[in-house]
């Protein structure tokens, strides 16, 4: 006789075997009060750590007040509120933002809008990316193929040109973007007539794809190919946006203006609420009724993200990341010398990772024992590429140098214990 006592779905897996009673800061606190330094900022959400103060406040103050006003039928006005302070940090003439709950719904909401303004039914994305779990944003998604299998066929108009991964390739980053951009104009001629590209959306750092960092001369080819044909140029900041890069956008570190960001996870300390950002002008392109949702913009999550902000200036977060991040990668680098299945250390700010290899093969069962033997000395971390080989570092804004220290030597005692 079937169990109808009801039970969470199999195919639901955690990385840690962790249950989180509590969050202080950069801890998670299990039932038995065990801490655990949280390195995995639940996937780069927790930019404030776990229930900070201001934070908190803000939420209870809105729950008690109003819990959901639906956006498209009653004004919410922490919303306007929340679109002020963002266009203070977003790049002119991004001044324009529509609200949802989570960075795959800004992906849908960018394609439709690309198409619209433009007219145009291509889409060009970039090898490894990574821009959520639905069908539309699924489509742009190729950071690895388990994501994809089992659903195909996948969405229509999109086109893959390869990025600037130096490492992967076993080239200088010149010869790496070279080739990259040969193949991109190669694709204009073969498979995608400008004419028929709406826009080239990319991660500034791919994130599930290895922590990969894009460099200068490639975004600002991408920008002045965009502003030959007419293309647009949208940023995906969902993970390495809101200062985790060091920049309070990742795209700041290359010097090249967007026309849209889609912006998620880091926004609201962990409520669920993602914008997409875009000129007033380039918005009022997009065909009515194009954009919405019945929860997009939930009052609460705009709360939290306006308080999130507040904190994120109020304590110098993104000074922080990138202070604490050298840190970081200076212990990282350090470790290397010692440890040569340390193949790559790479990222920005309090966004790295390392890559783990055996011989010339990536070591995903390596990386997946680290993170094994890290959980048994008090430290959560996640693993990310295509083979399960990245060991990602993703501790929150706040963290301090003593816990980057901490943190690193308990890496260090798990490289041991899985030599």
């Amino acid at each position: 006789m079937t169990d109808h006592k009801g039970k969470l779905s199999p195919l639901l897996k955690q990385a840690t075997g962790i249950t989180a009673a509590k969050g202080e800061g950069a801890y998670i606190v299990d039932p038995e009060g065990r801490r655990y330094l949280d390195f995995t900022s639940g996937i780069g959400v927790t930019s404030t750590g776990h229930c900070h103060p201001k934070v908190v406040a803000a939420a209870q103050k809105q729950v008690a007040t109003m819990i959901h006003a639906q956006a498209t039928t009653v004004m919410n006005p922490r919303l306007p509120e929340l679109a002020e302070k963002l266009g203070e940090l977003t790049p002119d003439p991004l001044n324009a933002f529509f609200f949802s709950n989570a960075g795959t719904e800004v992906a849908e909401g960018a394609i439709r809008l690309v198409r619209q303004v433009t007219g145009r039914p291509n889409i060009i994305v970039f090898h490894g990316g990574f821009h959520g779990r639905t069908m539309g944003s699924l489509s742009l998604t190729t950071s690895s193929v388990g994501l994809r299998a089992g659903v195909s066929p996948m969405m229509g108009g999109v086109v893959v040109s390869p990025f600037p991964h130096a490492f992967h390739y076993g080239w200088s980053l010149d010869e790496a973007t070279d080739f990259c951009l040969k193949e991109l104009d190669r694709i204009f001629v073969t498979y995608s007539a400008p004419k028929e590209t709406a826009a080239m959306l990319i991660e500034p750092v791919q994130g599930e794809g290895g922590y990969v960092p894009s460099n200068t001369r490639f975004m600002q080819g991408l920008r002045e190919r965009c502003d030959k044909h007419g293309i647009m140029l949208v940023f995906d900041e969902v993970q390495a946006g809101f200062g985790r890069s060091g920049k309070f956008w990742a795209h700041d570190h290359f010097g090249v203006t967007p026309d849209a960001i889609m912006i998620a996870k880091g926004l609201a300390s962990g409520f669920p609420i993602s914008a997409l950002a875009a000129s007033e002008e380039t918005m009022a392109k997009g065909w009515p009724g194009s954009q919405g949702g019945t929860y997009g913009g939930n009052a609460v999550s705009a709360a939290a993200a306006i308080a999130t902000i507040d904190v994120i200036r109020e304590e110098g977060l993104v000074e922080n990341a990138e202070r604490m991040g050298k840190r970081l990668r200076d212990n990282l680098h350090t470790l290397k010398k010692d440890y040569p299945d340390m193949a790559d250390v790479r990222g920005m700010g309090l966004m790295l990772g390392v890559e783990m290899r055996r011989g010339d093969c990536p070591d995903g069962d390596r990386a997946a024992g680290i993170l094994k033997e890290c959980e048994k000395r008090g430290l959560l971390m996640l693993r990310c590429g295509p083979y399960g080989e990245i060991v990602r570092w993703l501790p929150p804004l706040i963290v301090t140098q003593a816990q980057i220290d901490e943190a690193t030597g308990i890496f260090e005692e798990a490289l041991k214990a899985t030599a």
